[in-house]
């Protein structure tokens, strides 16, 4: 099934270029009907895949994606409008982005899928090392799996530069335990938003990640 028309790519291309209140007030129908609306089906659909995997998936599409408008009071940049849509696709959906779950994004030029563990606070930062410490190898086997590696390459985040002791003694065995953030992405062409197999697509990249996430959703 097709969710996106090329009127999709050419409204996040056009705002990336007008991004004022302004503009998008007289490109709203636009947005409603080529981006929010289609969107809203396409994340349906993905959860209702990713359902079967994950039962306690119990979520529905508004459940799941970030809002549009940006949060400008603390940022730089003051424009108004993300210039992509996105959506978390977990238990929590985007209550919680701590939790491993499937994050989509996309726009005019392409499609970013994230997965792992992102925003991760220090008690939590805490369980995934005690876990990671106590069996070194299910996490070398989960990162190392072909078709994760394949998909995504390799674990991404900021390390730590001082460690517990008891944790130190082992980043030269499993070096990401001095990890801060345990997260993953790809990148995929622009081409497969407007094609009928954008979600066998994306259904492969979530299944590539499945070991990795597995594995970190143990330590919620």
């Amino acid at each position: 099934m097709t969710y996106f028309t090329p009127a999709f790519l050419k409204f996040f291309k056009d705002l990336s270029k007008n991004n004022t209140t302004e503009w998008f007030n007289d490109n709203r129908k636009t947005y409603e009907k080529e981006v929010k609306e289609p969107f809203a089906k396409f994340i349906d659909e993905m959860i209702a895949r990713i359902r079967k995997h994950e039962p306690d998936v119990n979520i529905k599409a508004s459940d799941a994606i970030m809002r549009i408008n940006k949060d400008i009071r603390f940022s730089k940049d003051k424009t108004p409008y993300n210039t992509h849509v996105s959506a978390n696709i977990s238990r929590y959906g985007k209550k919680d982005k701590s939790y491993p779950g499937f994050f989509i994004q996309l726009n005019h030029e392409g499609i970013q899928v994230f997965g792992g563990v992102y925003m991760v606070e220090k008690d939590q930062l805490e369980k995934i090392r005690k876990h990671i410490a106590k069996d070194l190898k299910a996490l070398d086997k989960a990162v190392n799996d072909k078709t994760f590696v394949k998909y995504f390459g390799a674990i991404q985040g900021e390390k730590a530069k001082r460690l517990d002791p008891t944790f130190n003694a082992l980043v030269e065995t499993q070096p990401l335990i001095a990890n801060k953030q345990f997260y993953f992405n790809a990148t995929l062409p622009k081409d497969l938003i407007t094609s009928d197999k954008l979600a066998d697509e994306l259904m492969k990249y979530y299944e590539a990640a499945r070991p990795v996430s597995i594995y970190f959703q143990k330590t919620f």
